[in-house]
C-alpha cells in the first residue's frame, strides 16, 4: 500500500490497471490475454452472480451446464454466426496425443451446441417455452486485452430460450434486457441506456440485438449486457421443430442473452477514484470494516472488547470485517480499505469506548465530509441507513456525470468536438454508409438506438437526410 495509484487525470488506462492489481481484484496470468481473478475480485463477481441469478429464477429460468468443446461443424451451420466469430475462435485439433476426426471449438458462446440439444428435447408446443441459463467460461482469441474488460478467457452467464411464437421470444428478449437494466441501476449503481444495436453492431446470427450502455470515467462507453432476438435462424440451422396445437410442424423462435465479468471492470471505472476502488454496498465483498485504535497496551483489551461487541451487533445485518492486525498502523489500514473500496469504515478508540460511540467514515465522500460520530445504541440502524445512502449517492453521482457529458450537437463539427468528451445523442438516417464514415473519421460507433425516443424527426448528423431515430455515438471499450 506504499505505492501510489496513477492519477486518473494523468493516465486513465494506467490508473485502471493499478487499481485492479493494488486492490487485488486480479493479476496477469502466464498465458497472454488471460487473467487470474483473485479472491477479493471473485467475491465481487459472486455478488454480481447472486444479484443476477436471483432475478433469473424470479422470471422462471433454471440453470444448466453445456460442454466447453463444440464441434466445428456446429459453428459452421449458421453462416452469419461463423463469419462473426471465425477470427476469435480457439480450435483443438489434437486430443490424447492423436489428431481428432473433427476439430473442436473452445466455447466462444453456446447458441450452436444448445441449439443442437434443444432439437432433441423439443417435440411439442407443450415442451415450450424452454428457459435455461448457464454460468460458464468462454474463450475468444482477443488481440488487445485488458483485465475484466476484454480477456481471452472470461466468465459470464448466457441465457438461451426457445418459444412457440415470435411475439413470445421478442417479449423474452426485452424482459431480460430489463433485468440487466434493473441489476445495473439497483445493484451496481450504474446508470445505463437500454437500446437496440445497429445492423453492423448486432450479434452474429441475431435478428435484433439489444444492449445496456454505460459511460465510464474517461467518457468512453462500455457495453455492459446484451439480449438477442434470434428469430428462427438457429432453429432452422439445428432443426429445432415442434408440433403446434394444430398438429403442424413449426420452427421454434429463440433468444440468447449474456452479462460477463466485464461488469466488474465497469464498476471499477464508473465509481473508482485516485485512492482506488469505490464499491456500491450491495455488491461490495466487505460492506463495513471496523478498525480498532489504541495508543497504549493498557487500552487494547477495552477497545477490542467494544470492537467485537459492535461486530456481533452487525454480523447478521451486513458483511462486516474486523481488522485487528497489530503489525499495521490504523492509518495504513485506512489506506488499504480505501484502496479496496469498502463502503463504510467504523473507527473505535479509547474515547469512543468511554462515550459509547463510534466514528463512521464513508468511502464515497472525502475526508471530514464523510465522517460522523454516532451513539452505539443506534449504530445498527445508522450503518444500514448510511449504506443505503452510499448506494443512492453513487448512482446519482454517476448519472450526473453521464448527463454532464452527453451532448446534442447541432452539426457534424460539433459532433466531432463532442466525441472525445462523452456521448453524442444525434439523429441518424439508418444508413450503414454514414455509420461507417463516422466510425472512420471519429473512431465513434453507434452504441445503441435508445428504446426511449422523443417523438419527432430530424436530420442525420452526418449526411443531413431525414432521420426518424436518434442514436448514442461514442468511443467504446
Amino acid at each position: 500500500m506504499t505505492a501510489k495509484v496513477t492519477p486518473r487525470s494523468e493516465d486513465y488506462s494506467r490508473w485502471y490497471t493499478d487499481v485492479i492489481q493494488m486492490a487485488e481484484l486480479a493479476d496477469y496470468a502466464p498465458v497472454k490475454g488471460c487473467m487470474v481473478i483473485r479472491p477479493y475480485g471473485y467475491a465481487l463477481w459472486e455478488n454480481v452472480k447472486e444479484g443476477l441469478d436471483r432475478r433469473f429464477r424470479a422470471t422462471g429460468h433454471v440453470n444448466a451446464y453445456f460442454p466447453l468443446f463444440i464441434p466445428l461443424s456446429f459453428i459452421q451451420k449458421e453462416a452469419e454466426h461463423v463469419a462473426g466469430f471465425s477470427p476469435e475462435l480457439a480450435i483443438v485439433t489434437i486430443g490424447g496425443g492423436e489428431e481428432l476426426e473433427e476439430p473442436l471449438v473452445v466455447r466462444p458462446t453456446s447458441e450452436t451446441i444448445i441449439g443442437y440439444m434443444y432439437s432433441r428435447w423439443i417435440r411439442s408446443y407443450r415442451d415450450l417455452p424452454v428457459l435455461i441459463n448457464q454460468w460458464a467460461n468462454v474463450v475468444r482469441w482477443e488481440k488487445r486485452t485488458r483485465p475484466f474488460l476484454r480477456t481471452t478467457e472470461f466468465l459470464w452467464q448466457e441465457g438461451h430460450t426457445a418459444h412457440a411464437t415470435a411475439e413470445e421470444a421478442q417479449e423474452e428478449t426485452l424482459r431480460m434486457l430489463n433485468v440487466y437494466t434493473e441489476f445495473a441501476v439497483e445493484d451496481a449503481a450504474i446508470p445505463v441506456i437500454p437500446g437496440r444495436k445497429s445492423e453492423s453492431e448486432k450479434f452474429a446470427g441475431a435478428v435484433t440485438s439489444y444492449t445496456i450502455e454505460a459511460m465510464m470515467g474517461d467518457y468512453r462507453a462500455l457495453q455492459s449486457g446484451t439480449s438477442h432476438f434470434l428469430g428462427q435462424n438457429f432453429a432452422r440451422a439445428f432443426d429445432i421443430k415442434f408440433l403446434d396445437e394444430n398438429n403442424e410442424l413449426q420452427y421454434a423462435w429463440t433468444t440468447s442473452w449474456g452479462l460477463s465479468t466485464r461488469m466488474v471492470g465497469g464498476i471499477v471505472m464508473v465509481h473508482g477514484d485516485d485512492q482506488g476502488l469505490v464499491l456500491p454496498p450491495k455488491l461490495a465483498p466487505i460492506q463495513v470494516v471496523i478498525v480498532p485504535i489504541w495508543m497504549e497496551d493498557a487500552q487494547r483489551s477495552r477497545v477490542l472488547e467494544a470492537v467485537y461487541q459492535v461486530e456481533g451487533m452487525l454480523r447478521d445485518q451486513v458483511r462486516v470485517k474486523v481488522d485487528a492486525r497489530e503489525e499495521y498502523s490504523p492509518g495504513w489500514k485506512f489506506n488499504e480499505w480505501e484502496m479496496r473500496g469498502v463502503p463504510l469504515r467504523i473507527e473505535i478508540g479509547p474515547k469512543d469506548v468511554e462515550r459509547e460511540q463510534a466514528i463512521l467514515a464513508r468511502r464515497d465522500l472525502p475526508g471530514r465530509e464523510g465522517k460522523r460520530t454516532v451513539p452505539r445504541s443506534t449504530l445498527v440502524g445508522e450503518v444500514k441507513e448510511t449504506l443505503s445512502a452510499i448506494q443512492s449517492h453513487l448512482y446519482q453521482r454517476a448519472l450526473a456525470f453521464r448527463q454532464a457529458h452527453t451532448y446534442d450537437p447541432a452539426d457534424y463539427n460539433e459532433f466531432k468536438e463532442a466525441i472525445p468528451n462523452g456521448f453524442a445523442f444525434s439523429w441518424w438516417c439508418g444508413s450503414a454508409e454514414c455509420e461507417a464514415r463516422i466510425k472512420e473519421e471519429t473512431k465513434a460507433t453507434i452504441r445503441c438506438i435508445p428504446l426511449e425516443q422523443e417523438p419527432g424527426r430530424g436530420k442525420c448528423i452526418y449526411c443531413g437526410r431525414d432521420a426518424q431515430e436518434r442514436a448514442i455515438f461514442a468511443r467504446a471499450y
